[in-house]
Order: structure tokens, then C-alpha cells, then sequence
């Protein structure tokens, strides 16, 4: 099992834990992370645009003027497609984007996702979250003291007392707390430094193996 450093909340090494081999240390699949993430942000889509049809247009639907002896091009509608005011013609209509995706292959995205951050040296260890108070201060420390500028993704487990902390980084727009049973692929990825409380590298060895 690959080991890494625990570190304080003031970036210190304190001891070593041992990652599970089965998660952190596969050979990242690159399509079923491409696959897992587009899953993902397919699913948050509102997919709540609409456009009127003729069908649905306001206006009258008479004819306006008769057929023949104008000199004009024949007309059945002032509320037809070519008309200003008129309908829109295959516009979209509320839809739901998201697709299944196989168990397997979505637990082989995020076990290739959490491999690939390990590999590339953007995973770290601390021990733990536990805020004594909701302080932004406090959480703007942890990240100062790590040297994490950039997008942070921190990841605790629901056993652990993180309310504190999660409530201390909701201001801070490069950062996000959740709980390891939440995590998905795109949150990973999206993420530059990924952030694991050690309870939370423990069970993610346990439950995504």
C-alpha cells in the first residue's frame, strides 16, 4: 500500500498513513473520467428552456390576405415561422439531459480520478477538520499555511465533527468542504489540490475499493 504524510493544520508532518492500493494506485481510466464528468454536469442541467411553436404563439391565425391576384408570395398566417412575431420553428423544449451511466464504470472514474491526484502529487493528508469555532479566519489560515491558492476540494467523513469547518470555508470561492460518501468525479477533477482528513482517506479505501 502506497503511504503518505499526515499533516497538522499548520502543515506539519506528524505520522504516515497507508492509502489502499485499490483506489489510490490504479491506471487512471481517461474515458471513464471523461464519461463520469460529462454524466455529471449532463445531470445539473436545468434543461427548462421553451420556445412557442405555432401551437402556443399569441396572435390570430386568419389568413392575411387571399391567395391570389396580389403579386405577393401566398401567406396562411401571420403567426408562420417567416413572420415577425411568429413561431419558432424545432426550437427546444424542456428536456432532461442527464443518461445512465453503469455502476462500474462510474467507480472506475472516481478510483482513476483520486489515482491520477496521488500520482501528480496534489493529494494531502490532515488530520482532521474539527473546528472549535465558525471562523473564516481560521480556514483561510489552513489554506495559507498549505500554500493553496488555487482550487481546494477538503473531503471529511460524516463521523468526524466538520460542521464547524464546512460552514468556515462556504465564503471562501476557491474552496469546498464535503463528505467522502458525496464525492464524485468532476468535484475531483475540477478540483487542483485535493484535501483528505485521514478518517476520510480510510473510508474512501474502504468504500470505493
Amino acid at each position: 500500500m502506497a503511504k503518505i504524510d499526515v499533516y497538522s493544520r499548520d502543515a506539519k508532518a506528524v505520522k504516515t498513513v497507508e492509502l489502499n492500493d485499490a483506489v489510490f494506485a490504479i491506471e487512471p481510466n481517461q474515458q471513464a473520467m471523461y464519461d463520469a464528468a460529462l454524466c455529471y454536469l449532463a445531470g445539473i442541467r436545468q434543461g427548462t428552456h421553451s420556445t412557442l411553436t405555432r401551437s402556443y404563439v399569441s396572435g390570430t391565425g386568419r389568413k392575411p390576405f387571399k391567395q391570389k391576384g396580389t403579386g405577393r408570395a401566398r401567406q396562411g398566417s401571420t403567426r408562420a415561422t417567416q413572420w415577425r412575431h411568429g413561431a419558432i420553428a424545432f426550437g427546444p423544449h424542456p428536456r432532461k439531459y442527464g443518461f445512465k451511466m453503469n455502476r462500474k464504470v462510474r467507480q472506475l472514474a472516481l478510483r482513476s480520478a483520486l489515482s491520477e491526484k496521488l500520482q501528480d502529487s496534489s493529494l494531502t493528508v490532515i488530520e482532521n477538520l474539527n473546528f472549535e469555532e465558525i471562523k473564516t479566519k481560521q480556514a483561510v489560515a489552513l489554506l495559507k499555511a498549505f500554500g493553496f491558492e488555487r482550487k481546494t476540494l477538503l473531503v471529511a467523513d460524516s463521523s468526524e465533527d466538520y460542521d464547524n469547518a464546512y460552514m468556515a470555508f462556504r465564503n471562501i470561492p476557491n474552496a469546498l468542504v464535503v463528505d467522502v460518501r458525496g464525492l464524485n468525479v468532476y468535484d475531483v477533477m475540477n478540483a487542483d489540490r485535493l484535501v483528505f482528513t485521514q478518517k476520510a482517506a480510510e473510508t474512501a479505501g474502504e468504500v470505493f475499493a
